[in-house]
């Protein structure tokens, strides 16, 4: 019979143990949670089938698990969704780590699911309607700390992709490999990088978004012409989530391709589905601010 393990247990395959759940089993769920919208916590999920049969539980269970977590979740809680009652202290435990580490926690995450998958150091891609697959990104051999921050981008892909649907929020695209998780707040932003330059940073990056990194709502699913628009600066989207493009862009919207991609969007709201709150309105001011050609 075939053995997979995660830290904290031992799986024999069609075995199924009754056990506590350990903070390494959470800490997958967690990740999932992230990444699979809560009206897709069921038994029949591609995802959670394969889940339960690597930790030798069954999907009811990991749905049920995934459910407690939700009760947990204050944006659910806003929306009047109650989860499912029941959650343990352990839960609890492990919700609030995530919450106050929530990138540590979140690479850890990531590596404990590629383990679980037997993935080793390749990525994988949590697609709610398809299941877990291989992402073959890895480049040469790397650091350690260059492989948490391949591993902190790949767990924000697809938070953020997952988040819209798998579609590009500007043109409704859903193929899936040509959509980009875009910073609002770029990855490389860090305030404390630059201590002596304290009072100009804080203006530069308010308090409110220093945990930006990893946050869904720092990220905007764009397909690749869009996200390098956004990226530069030549597009982006005001308090009503209405797109703005440059004035260097509007100059130039007599052109057809410049027409067809950018002027036929001016002006209208990013698609951001049912249930998701959508981009952070602190975010894309700091993008309007400090990234936008005006």
């Amino acid at each position: 019979m075939g053995i997979r393990s995660i830290p904290g247990y031992v799986h024999v395959k069609g075995v199924t143990p009754r056990k506590p759940w350990t903070r390494s089993e959470l800490l997958v769920l967690m990740n999932l949670y992230a990444k699979i919208p809560f009206g897709q916590f069921d038994q029949s999920n591609p995802v959670l089938m394969d889940i339960a049969d690597r930790m030798g539980r069954t999907p009811g269970s990991v749905a049920m698990k995934l459910s407690n977590l939700a009760s947990l979740d204050p944006v659910l809680q806003a929306r009047g969704i109650k989860g499912l009652t029941g959650a343990s202290a352990l839960d609890r435990a492990v919700w609030e780590d995530f919450q106050l580490e929530p990138d540590a926690h979140a690479v850890e995450s990531e590596h404990l699911l590629s383990e679980l998958m037997g993935m080793g150091s390749l990525d994988v891609d949590v697609v709610p309607e398809r299941g877990i697959r291989p992402d073959h990104t890895e480049g040469p051999t790397e650091s350690e700390a260059l492989l948490k921050v391949r591993r902190g981008q790949a767990y924000f892909r697809q938070v953020v992709l997952n988040a819209y649907g798998g579609r590009c929020a500007v043109t409704g695209l859903a193929v899936r490999e040509l959509l980009v998780a875009s910073h609002i707040v770029p990855w490389a932003v860090n305030p404390d990088l630059l201590p002596r330059m304290k009072e100009i940073m804080v203006r530069m990056v308010p308090p409110t978004i220093h945990a930006h990194r990893l946050d869904v709502r720092n990220g905007i699913a764009l397909n690749g012409l869009h996200d390098r628009a956004f990226d530069r600066g030549f597009i982006t989207f005001d308090k009503k989530l209405r797109m703005v493009c440059c004035k260097e862009l509007r100059g130039r919207f007599n052109e057809t391709e410049v027409a067809r991609n950018f002027k036929v969007y001016e002006g209208k709201p990013l698609h951001v589905p049912e249930g998701f709150e959508g981009p952070n309105l602190d975010y894309l001011a700091w993008h309007r601010e400090w990234e936008f050609r005006k």
